[in-house]
């Protein structure tokens, strides 16, 4: 690829295919949703409760993965362009569920999972490639269309990975394969270089380990304040995965099917938000104001959550709480105008190191809580805690939001 390479010229195409990665990489991922849960147990036996501890161990190790691995792919796609880093992170990942389609073991299945954490960090490079052919100015609304694509996967991946486990549990995997792999061959025919090599930097490996990235986001104040926010958001978001379900059915008696319902309607809203509202907020409200007013919603509704008295409340707190889905193209957006194009994947390892470290904290943070505050001797008991601890962390994401994007008088 030449050095002339004209990011703007290739700007249409090639966020179009980065929209149909993230797509079908969160459809492969949610495929498989459904059914591994109830493989680890068909491992051990119909064993539950030990399915529960192991499951929650391979949740730990995916998080782990991307906390290690995902700054490592950041500063490769710094180094040697996007391209062959995303294409073989898709190469790798159907490789991978291949694997875990013809795992003999609950051991090998742990491997797949583990390669699955390593694979997917590709994400922060899809990030990168966004940075590199989309203006400053432009960025929050491509990164909104990123956080579409999240929500179309996550309503149709465990749906289709429902319909597929009904036949075998196993099958799911190889749906997840196939779609990962045509990814893979899309790819490689369609898929233009974003970096051209005078804009790519020295591989250092300092800089490629997961404190190493972290450190980048000190060289400016505004930008270590808006990875703090990150770090808040994250945070707070892994309470709705660690304890809606065993919330909703403790509070609302709500079926499976309903609690399945209430998540559907969770993807669509958020959908809707990111493809439809984040750049006319961006357009009238500004991306700091976008910032403000998705951390609000934030803050807004998990208290909906946690204080609901019925589950209309509950209904009724979803759409306001989906708004929160424009604080992170915004503060996304706001980022990458502070480090140069030669760093714009080693800020997104960065920000997959944060969320990789969140995941492996907030799952047993909001479940502890749950457990805590239900407990016999809780009196009375609050189930709405963790969602309470969510709302003040949003509130606490907005101040701190607040103050590092006040420009000086």
């Amino acid at each position: 690829m030449s050095d002339a390479f004209s990011p703007v010229a290739a700007r249409p195409a090639a966020l179009v295919f980065i929209f149909i990665t993230v797509l079908i990489d969160v459809l492969a991922f949610g495929i498989i949703i459904p059914v591994l849960p109830k493989l680890v147990e068909e491992f051990l036996g119909g064993d539950t409760p030990r399915a529960a501890e192991i499951y929650g161990l391979f949740g730990i190790a995916w998080a782990l993965m991307q906390f290690l691995f995902a700054p490592v792919l950041g500063a490769l796609s710094d180094r040697y362009g996007r391209r062959p880093v995303i294409l073989l992170s898709c190469l790798g990942l159907g490789l991978d569920y291949v694997l875990m389609a013809l795992a003999p073991s609950l051991l090998w299945l742990f491997v797949g999972r583990v390669i699955s954490g390593i694979t997917a960090a590709s994400f922060t490079t899809a990030g990168a490639y966004i940075a590199d052919v989309t203006p400053p100015e432009k960025r929050a609304g491509a990164y909104g269309m990123i956080g579409a694509a999240w929500g179309v996967g996550f309503v149709l991946g465990p749906a289709l990975g429902g319909l597929l486990g009904h036949f075998d549990p196993r099958w799911p995997f190889w749906g997840a394969a196939g779609l990962a792999l045509l990814n893979f061959l899309y790819g490689w025919l369609v898929l233009p270089e974003s970096l051209p090599a005078s804009r790519r930097s020295r591989l250092q490996w300092a800089k490629a380990n997961p404190f190493g990235a972290l450190r980048l986001l000190r060289s400016h104040r505004e930008l270590f304040g808006l990875a703090g926010v990150n770090v808040l958001f994250y945070l707070a978001h892994h309470s709705l995965p660690s304890v809606f379900v065993l919330y909703t059915s403790y509070r609302y008696g709500w079926s499976i099917a309903t609690t399945g319902s209430a998540l559907a309607l969770v993807g669509v809203c958020s959908v809707i938000v990111q493809a439809g509202l984040v750049k006319p907020a961006v357009r009238w409200l500004g991306e700091r104001g976008a910032l403000l007013l998705g951390s609000v919603a934030g803050v807004i509704g998990f208290a909906g959550f946690a204080l609901s008295p019925t589950a209309l409340g509950m209904w009724l707190s979803i759409p306001v709480f989906e708004l929160m889905g424009l604080t992170q193209p915004a503060m996304q957006a706001l980022m990458t105008r502070h480090v140069g194009e030669s760093e714009q994947g080693q800020l997104q390892g960065a920000n997959g190191a944060i969320m990789g470290l969140t995941g492996i904290v907030g799952p047993g943070l909001f479940a502890y809580t749950f457990a805590w505050f239900i407990r016999p001797e809780a009196s009375p008991p609050l189930p709405g805690a963790p969602f309470l601890l969510a709302a003040a962390l949003m509130l606490a994401a907005a101040l701190l939001a607040a103050r590092v994007t006040r420009r000086p008088a």
